[in-house]
């Protein structure tokens, strides 16, 4: 049985944290895949707007170059308005009937588990692999739920600081992939106030 993890979120930049959370998923789970998965609008954050999704995919595909074991999925993008995870992990289950699913989130989403969508059949069909910040312990999770905690690499940096670094002129080299870096110079994304 193959074991699939499946990383959303809003990639807004994706950082080295993203990666280093990916990597540890692969050493501590053994997963073989991770398919990376780029919201379209979170239900969290109704009132944020993320960058243009192609901006957000090219950024993905750049920090991603090289990395076998690791896909983009651009499902939610293309299904459009809010992105339930759910219906990524109906499909995950449709197109790899014998994997093994797990499901890479933070750990401070853990106690609303149970207030997502369809959540007895989330519950049901993947494992969450929760990702703590640096000095925090995951909670406990919601019952019917299965979830791991991750251990290695944890990485104090979020997208929301990279967007603010690039907004007050401060660097962001070490933070984000080098590749992916250089596009958003280029292409002066987040450089404007939102």
């Amino acid at each position: 049985m193959n074991r699939i993890g499946l990383f959303g979120g809003s990639f807004d930049p994706i950082h080295n944290g993203h990666l280093l959370v990916a990597m540890a998923a692969c050493e501590e789970i053994g997963l073989e895949r991770v398919f990376f998965i780029p919201a379209a609008q979170s239900p969290f954050k109704p009132e944020s707007k993320p960058a243009p999704p192609e901006m957000r995919l090219r950024l993905l595909r750049l920090a991603l170059a090289g990395k076998t074991n690791y896909e983009v999925d651009q499902q939610e993008l293309k299904r459009g308005g809010t992105s339930y995870t759910i219906d990524t992990v109906r499909d995950y289950n449709t197109r790899f009937p014998k994997s093994e699913l797990f499901y890479l989130i933070g750990a401070d989403h853990i106690p609303q588990l149970h207030k997502w969508r369809s959540a007895d059949e989330l519950a049901r069909s993947v494992e969450f692999v929760a990702i703590p910040r640096p000095g925090q312990t995951a909670p406990a999770p919601p019952a019917g739920f299965r979830v791991r905690a991750l251990h290695g690499f944890p990485f104090g940096v979020s997208s929301s600081q990279i967007r603010e670094r690039i907004r007050a002129g401060k660097s962001i080299d070490g933070l984000v992939p080098a590749a992916a870096a250089e596009a958003i110079r280029n292409s002066r994304l987040y450089f404007e106030q939102a």
